[in-house]
């Protein structure tokens, strides 16, 4: 059991317990020191002993009925002087009550109960006792209230500090959906129609007089199945970009690429011209599904990066299953042909994707130089991985 720090070491009920044989100590003690014609009452010494006694246990309640107990304890100052009693019961009642007519009530009974006590002892007594006593019933009372109100304005400031943060986060939550419609509607309204323009081009191209070219019908069917892929990815995006409204039935989404895949990705890219092949060590497609995609993603990023640097280079693909993981490497040769020149600027995006999308599932991704050409070698270790990535 770990050891407490601080108040958590005392309970509540614990420091009621203490304070209350604390009170009844300090009662029955000041009884036992006075000699029987001391006290201002002049009540017989047995009495006071037993009044002082029962007025610090009456203090165990003091939380859950304050005015009884106060109540209580007056009475018992008036018998037998317990002004320890009559501080706590008077903090109690200033710390607990809100309503300032309810407190001038107390206040008042209590200036009368020491005023009788006061008026029930020996002759004698100065404005100084006077003075004393009214400083130990309404000190206490004043001091009660004034902590409660601090209490109350820390809580009530506290509520406006959650208050306004569960508001920041609302508007940061609804900024952010607005910006993925943002995203969303460009993605739709530019690359979706330009992808949309090639496809048609595409097949418009494999049905014209440019068909009875084998290798034009060949490249126009490839071009064409590229772009359907591309608008499927692309409608998925879409998707978790901007989710359906409330009472709208969600859209259908695109399979997710996993393992099973890689051989139609090599396949792709061997039909396109580009020299490729796949070793599988293992059984990929019984890893996790977050597992699979990230494995899909690697070689996919692997083929394009060599398409776009390496024209003409051969690749290697190998996904590795061991025991503590599996490695995914994507391994190119130098370029065997001149790269185009229209071809459009690479900003390195695809592999910081890649490193993020690993790294979500506690794994590493190195690229870099190797051999002449390029490699790109991902370890992602076995274990829990997130439902989405």
């Amino acid at each position: 059991m770990t050891e407490r720090t601080g108040e958590s070491r005392w309970s509540e009920r614990q420091r009621d317990a203490l304070l209350t044989v604390v009170v009844v100590l300090a009662g029955v003690g000041d009884a036992w020191v006075k000699s029987p014609n001391g006290l201002l009452t002049g009540a017989p010494f047995a009495v006071v002993v037993v009044v002082s006694g029962a007025v610090g246990l009456a203090l165990w309640w003091r939380r859950r009925a304050p005015g009884v107990v106060a109540a209580v304890v007056m009475v018992g100052y008036v018998i037998a002087f317990t002004p320890v009693a009559m501080g706590v019961a008077m903090y109690t009642v200033g710390e607990r009550y809100r309503r300032i007519r309810t407190l001038v009530l107390f206040g008042v009974a209590g200036c009368l109960a020491g005023v009788l006590s006061l008026w029930a002892g020996p002759p004698g007594l100065d404005l100084r006792y006077g003075a004393f006593a009214l400083a130990l019933i309404l000190g206490p009372l004043i001091v009660g209230y004034a902590v409660a109100i601090r209490r109350d304005l820390a809580l009530e400031a506290q509520s406006t500090i959650d208050a306004l943060e569960r508001e920041r986060h609302l508007l940061v939550e609804r900024a952010q959906v607005g910006e993925r419609a943002r995203i969303a509607r460009e993605l739709h309204d530019v690359v979706a129609h330009r992808v949309g323009n090639i496809v048609l081009t595409a097949g418009a191209l494999k049905v014209g007089p440019q068909a009875r070219d084998p290798a034009v019908a060949e490249a126009a069917e490839l071009i064409r199945d590229e772009g359907h892929q591309a608008l499927e990815e692309l409608r998925e995006v879409l998707g978790v970009l901007t989710p359906g409204r409330r009472g709208q039935a969600a859209p259908a989404k695109a399979p997710h690429p996993d393992a099973s895949q890689l051989d139609k990705l090599v396949e792709g890219a061997a039909r396109l011209g580009r020299r490729a092949t796949l070793r599988v060590d293992g059984h990929p497609e019984t890893l996790p599904a977050p597992v699979q995609r990230a494995i899909h993603r690697i070689v996919q990023e692997g083929l394009t990066n060599a398409a776009k640097h390496a024209p003409g280079a051969e690749v290697g693909v190998l996904v590795e299953c061991r025991m503590d993981g599996v490695e995914v490497r994507v391994t190119n040769g130098p370029a065997a042909a001149s790269r185009d020149a229209d071809s459009p600027p690479s900003g390195g995006n695809g592999l910081i994707g890649l490193a993020e999308r690993v790294a979500l599932l506690d794994g590493t991704v190195t690229a870099g130089p190797y051999d002449g050409g390029y490699r790109i070698d991902a370890f992602i270790p076995h274990g829990p991985a997130p439902a989405n990535t």
